[in-house]
Formats: C-alpha cells, structure tokens, sequence
C-alpha cells in the first residue's frame, strides 16, 4: 500500500530528491528517475479520499492533490532540462579527447548527425523521442554539445521533452493510481507502461534515417 506515502508528497524533501534523480540520470542513466517520480504521484493518488474529493467539488475548490502534481511536473521538467544543459556544456567544452571518445561510439555518432540534421532543418522531435528512451537523453544531449550545435536549436526542445516526460511520467502514476488503487501494483503497471514508451522510443532511434533519393540530374 502507499497510503502511508500520500503525506510524503506534501513535503519538500519528495520533489528535492525526484529533482537530484532526474537531474542525475543524464549521466547515470541507472537512476531510477522516473520511477521515483510514478511512486510521487501514485502517492498523491493515495492522498485522495472520496470524502475529501467530495468536500473539495463542493465548495468549488482545487483538489488538494492538484498543486502537489503540479509542483512534481515542474521539479521534473526543470531538473530534466537543467541536467540536459549540464551535459550539452561539458560536451561542447570537451576538447579533443572528449571528441575522440564519442567518435569511438557509433551510437554517439551516429544521434550527434541524425541530431544535427532533424535540428538544421529547424525541427527535434528526435530530442523529445530520446528523452523517453532509455539512455537516449545522454546520448543526444553529449551528441548536441559535442557538435556544438547552437543552444537556442537545442534548449526549447529539451524544454519540451522534459515537460513531455514529466507530464506523461506523473500522469501515469497518479491515474494509475486512481483506476488501479494507490497500491504497489498499481504503480508497477505504471512502470511497466513508461518503460513501454522507453521502447518504442529506442526502437524509433534506432531506425536508420533513410537516404534522400537522388535527384535526376545527378542520377
């Protein structure tokens, strides 16, 4: 049961450690981040009683579990993009032996020119796929700072993803928890369906970016 837990999520400390987790796993991707964040909101979910909701619709009130899930989106988009930024400068001020390890690694290489294509032709939806890939985050964020793209091509979609990612993450535990019960399973099978999106995303990175057919003139 996280019952017990529903009172965690009107605490500081909660959101301090998903922050520190999220901002960590851009570098260590072993971090449990978005299950911590899952384990937040299925805990706000714990916090809601048909009497208190009843009580809160009656006088026209906001739920008191709104703000809670309102301020754990936030602490997880702001840390998602901070930790993005951090890794984008150290790759940018990397140096040659930073430039000869990501060569080293097709996987870097080959997210540092998809990445620079899909962010030259003014669109990085690849930047909010790979924030829901395991890993992917790390890889485009070094790939972007490596081949020093520009910060206002890469920031406003790093933003995006992190609010993508918050909101999906925290939406999944805490409707999760509403439909399932505020229970252990409950939060599991919100895991089980992030992890879901975690594959497809990889599974879309993967793919190979097809070639541009040649035009008649050079054919």
């Amino acid at each position: 049961m996280l019952e017990s837990m529903g009172s965690l999520t009107g605490s500081p400390w909660i959101h301090a450690v998903v922050a520190l987790s999220v901002l960590l796993d851009v570098f260590l991707p072993v971090l449990p981040s978005g299950v911590l964040v899952i384990t937040a909101a299925t805990a706000a979910a714990a916090g809601t009683t048909a009497t208190a909701t009843s009580v809160a619709n009656a006088a026209g009130q906001v739920p008191r579990e709104v703000p809670s899930l309102l301020v754990l989106v936030l602490c997880a988009a702001t840390a998602s993009v901070l930790g993005d930024l951090v890794a984008y400068r150290l790759a940018w001020r990397g140096g040659d032996r930073f430039d000869r390890a990501i060569a080293k690694s097709r996987r870097l290489t080959s997210a540092q020119a998809r990445l620079g294509t899909a962010l030259s032709r003014g669109g990085g939806t690849l930047v909010v796929i790979a924030r829901f890939a395991p890993a992917g985050r790390s890889v485009v964020s070094l790939g972007a700072g490596a081949a020093h793209r520009k910060v206002k091509e890469f920031l406003p979609w790093s933003a995006l993803a992190g609010v993508a990612w918050a909101g999906y993450s925290v939406g999944l535990g805490y409707f999760g928890g509403q439909w399932l019960g505020a229970t252990w399973v409950g939060a599991a099978v919100s895991v089980f369906a992030l992890a879901g999106a975690g594959a497809l995303a990889a599974y879309v990175m993967r793919r190979p970016t097809p070639s541009p057919s040649p035009s008649p003139e050079t054919a």
